[in-house]
C-alpha cells in the first residue's frame, strides 16, 4: 500500500515546479562563464598558458558533449528528475572546490565536475518541460528556463570581479556562485520526490542515435559551427578588451552586455519562430548579426565596444534559441527529438569545445587576440552556408 499511494501521489503545483526548474536552469553557464573576466588574473597566478586557461571553459563544454547521449542512460535507471538532482549535486561540489583553485589540478578537476553535471541537466531539463508541464505552458516554461540560464549568465560575467575584490581573491569569486547551486538542489530536492514515481522505465529507455541521417547531421553541423562561435566568444571577449586597457572590472561588464543580449534574442527567436514556416528567414539574421559583431570587435574595437558586443550577443542568442527548436522541428516525435538532440549535442559540444582552446593558442603563436575574432567571423559565415542547406522540406528524424 505504501509504494501504491508513492506511485500515485500528485505533482505539486506548475508554478513550484516552474520554480524548481528556474532554480536549476541559472546554473549551466555560471560556472562557465564566470571564468572569462577573472581569466588573466588566473594565468598570471598559476603560471598558465592562454591555450591552458582557455581549457577552462573547454573543459565543461566537451563534458556536455560527451554526457549528452549518457545523459539518457541515467535518467532510464534514476529518472529523469532523480538524474537532474545528481546533476546539480555535482555542479555543487565542482563550483565549492574552485575554493581551493590555487592546487591546478583541484582546478580543473573541479571545473570537470561542473561540465558533467551541466551537461546532464541540460540535456535532461528540456523532456522534464515536455513531460510534466501542461502543452499550453510550454512555451511559457521554455522561455523561462532559458531566461534564467542566460540571466546567470550575464549576472557571473559582470559580478565576477567585483566578488573577486570583495572577497580577496578569485578563487572564492569562482566558488562563491556555490551558492547559485546550493539554491538549486534544495528547490529541486522537494519535485524530485513527487516526480521521480511518475517515471516510466520502458518509455524513456535509450534509442539508437542517428548517424546515418543527413537531417541530423546538417543540424548537428549548423549547433556546432554555432557553439564554437559562442564558447569561444564568451571566453575571449573580456580578455580582448582587457588586452586593449580595460579594467577587469569593466571588461566584465562588457561580458555581461554580450550575456544580456541573449537574453532578448533568446526569448524573442522561439516566439518567431512559431510564424515562420521557413527557419531560414530567422537563422540567417542570426548568423548575420554575429558576423557583424565579430568584424566590429576585430577591425575597430575601440570605436564602439558597446555595440559590437550586444550585436554579437543578439545573434549568438537567437542562433541557440533558434537551434533548439531545429532539434523539435526536425524530429517526428518526442522520442526522435531525444536521439536527434543527442546527437547533435555530442557532436557538437565535442567540436565547439576544441574553441576556446584553439583561439587560445592561435593567441600565444599570434601574440595578440584581433586574428582570434576574424576567424570567429569567417566561422559565422560557413554557419550562414549551412543554414541555406536547412530547408523547411528536409526529411526529418524518425
Amino acid at each position: 500500500m505504501p509504494e501504491r499511494d508513492r506511485v500515485i501521489r500528485p505533482l505539486p503545483p506548475v508554478w513550484v515546479m516552474a520554480v524548481a526548474l528556474v532554480a536549476v536552469a541559472a546554473n549551466l553557464r555560471i560556472a562557465i562563464t564566470s571564468i572569462p573576466p577573472l581569466l588573466d588574473a588566473i594565468s598570471a597566478d598559476l603560471g598558465l598558458s592562454h591555450a591552458a586557461a582557455g581549457a577552462l571553459t573547454t573543459l565543461p563544454v566537451l563534458c556536455m558533449g560527451l554526457f549528452a547521449p549518457v545523459a539518457s542512460r541515467i535518467a532510464h535507471h534514476l529518472g529523469a528528475a532523480g538524474a537532474v538532482l545528481g546533476a546539480v549535486l555535482a555542479i555543487l561540489v565542482g563550483t565549492a572546490s574552485r575554493l581551493a583553485g590555487g592546487n591546478v589540478v583541484v582546478l580543473y578537476v573541479g571545473t570537470f565536475v561542473c561540465g558533467v553535471g551541466i551537461a546532464v541537466a541540460g540535456t535532461l531539463l528540456p523532456r522534464l518541460v515536455k513531460t510534466f508541464f501542461p502543452p499550453e505552458r510550454t512555451g511559457l516554461i521554455t522561455g523561462l528556463y532559458m531566461l534564467a540560464m542566460m540571466g546567470g549568465a550575464a549576472l557571473s560575467s559582470a559580478v565576477a570581479v567585483p566578488l573577486a575584490d570583495l572577497l580577496g581573491s578569485w578563487q572564492a569569486s569562482l566558488a562563491s556562485w556555490s551558492v547559485v547551486a546550493l539554491v538549486g538542489v534544495l528547490a529541486w530536492a522537494p519535485f524530485t520526490a513527487r516526480a521521480n514515481p511518475h517515471h516510466t522505465p520502458d518509455e524513456e529507455g535509450p534509442g539508437r542515435l542517428p548517424w546515418r541521417h543527413p537531417t541530423a547531421w546538417l543540424v548537428a553541423t549548423y549547433l556546432a559551427l554555432q557553439s564554437w562561435c559562442f564558447y569561444s566568444a564568451v571566453t575571449w571577449l573580456a580578455p580582448t578588451y582587457v588586452e586593449n586597457g580595460w579594467s577587469r572590472s569593466s571588461a566584465g561588464y562588457l561580458a555581461a552586455a554580450f550575456s544580456g543580449a541573449q537574453l532578448v534574442s533568446g526569448m524573442l527567436g522561439p516566439v518567431l519562430s512559431d510564424r515562420a514556416d521557413d527557419m531560414r528567414r530567422l537563422l540567417l539574421p542570426a548568423a548575420a548579426l554575429s558576423v557583424v559583431g565579430s568584424l566590429g570587435i576585430w577591425l575597430v574595437p575601440l570605436t564602439a565596444p558597446w555595440l559590437w558586443a550586444v550585436v554579437a550577443g543578439l545573434g549568438q542568442g537567437a542562433a541557440f534559441s533558434l537551434a533548439l527548436v531545429l532539434l523539435v522541428r526536425y524530429a517526428r516525435t518526442p522520442e526522435a527529438s531525444g536521439r536527434l538532440t543527442g546527437m547533435a549535442f555530442l557532436i557538437s559540444y565535442g567540436i565547439a569545445s576544441i574553441g576556446p582552446l584553439a583561439m587560445g593558442f592561435v593567441r600565444d603563436v599570434g601574440g595578440g587576440l584581433p586574428i582570434v575574432w576574424a576567424i570567429l567571423a569567417a566561422v559565422g559565415v560557413l554557419q550562414g552556408l549551412v543554414v541555406l542547406r536547412l530547408r523547411p522540406d528536409l526529411r526529418r528524424v524518425d
